[in-house]
């Protein structure tokens, strides 16, 4: 009796979905303008209006993307939000509305894939707009053309239909561009699954509150994976007892990365502390002492990692023109694209 294979096929996507308001609202962590890259339902990039800079959302995409991609991937997230700014006052002065009411132009466009073994087939590709959140246009992949969900969005319709090149593009983005870009993405962050990611290791004290005499001394340990790691606080290199020390778990990163840290509190004695973390993915443990710290950083505690910089390496540079496709999808925005 022979033996059969059963190879399961998966299903990935890569969706970018952009969010404009008519005007700005005061609540924390809304801008009038956001823009960000999912796949396979995890953020891979963010832009706000406020710092106008697209930045990385996973580690490996700040260590494989060039710098270039970040620079022109921001010059045409500000393009794109010039467009939706636009377009949001051409819709509120379509529909006769109020422009004391807050309104909602949002875009998703992207496409899935099904992968079996090395093969990898086209889905489907979605370009669709909402208006305060109803349907509002979306294009028809297999007919090239735009279908008009209300009637404010007939002229829209017509208006790009009657430009067959934008058309044909938008198709080609989906079937093709789209589908180049999710394999690279998912070949980088499969890289970064199979070889891991060592941690940024910071030692810092602050100010005792229960005891104004002593120091609360932290490890915290940000962006490894996988999630396996130990960490230990140490005086003179004797690991202190572990019912000392408060443990916050192992918690996750917006990028797919683990966080860590451990207090105790200490007599600001001038003792040898430091943390000692262990990680499969470091050829040996690293250590990093207090020492001068108890002067130089009481008080100040170092960023967990949970924000970018926006600032990548050069280590591969990506096969695909990066700059050819923002660049010519940005000029198709600003000259023919207006609702």
């Amino acid at each position: 009796m022979g033996i059969i294979f059963l190879f399961i096929a998966e299903e990935h996507s890569l969706y970018y979905i952009y969010t404009a308001l008519s005007k700005p609202v005061d609540l924390p962590g809304i801008y009038e303008f956001t823009a960000m890259g999912l796949l396979d339902n995890r953020q891979i990039d963010y832009y706000n209006s406020k710092d106008k800079i697209k930045i990385p959302k996973q580690h490996w995409m700040k260590e494989k993307i060039q710098e270039d991609y970040w620079e022109k991937g921001t010059q045409s997230r500000r393009s794109k939000e010039q467009w939706f700014n636009v377009n949001v006052n051409i819709l509120m002065n379509r529909m006769r509305q109020n422009e004391s009411d807050l309104h909602v132009l949002q875009w998703r466009h992207g496409c899935e894939v099904e992968q079996q073994e090395d093969k990898v087939t086209f889905l489907k590709g979605i370009d669709e707009y909402s208006y305060d959140g109803e349907n509002f246009l979306s294009f028809d992949d297999k007919e090239s053309q735009w279908v008009a969900a209300v009637p404010a969005a007939l002229p829209t319709k017509t208006k790009w239909d009657n430009v067959p090149i934008l058309n044909q593009y938008t198709k080609g983005y989906l079937e093709k561009e789209c589908v180049d870009w999710l394999n690279k993405f998912r070949e980088y962050g499969d890289e970064e699954l199979r070889n891991g990611s060592p941690p940024d290791v910071h030692v810092f004290a602050k100010k005792s509150i229960r005891e104004k005499s002593k120091l609360k001394l932290t490890c915290l340990a940000t962006g490894f994976f996988p999630k396996d790691m130990e960490m230990t606080i140490r005086k003179y290199r004797s690991s202190l007892p572990e019912d000392e020390i408060e443990f916050s778990g192992i918690r996750p990163n917006h990028d797919g990365s683990f966080q860590m840290r451990k207090s105790v509190e200490i007599k600001a004695d001038g003792a040898d502390y430091d943390c000692f973390v262990s990680h499969r993915t470091l050829k040996e443990p690293i250590t990093v002492k207090l020492a001068e710290s108890l002067n130089a950083n009481t008080d100040k505690e170092p960023s967990s990692k949970q924000e970018s910089d926006g600032k990548s390496s050069s280590a591969e540079a990506s096969d695909i023109s990066a700059t050819v496709f923002i660049f010519y999808l940005s000029l198709i925005f600003l000259s023919f694209w207006i609702l």
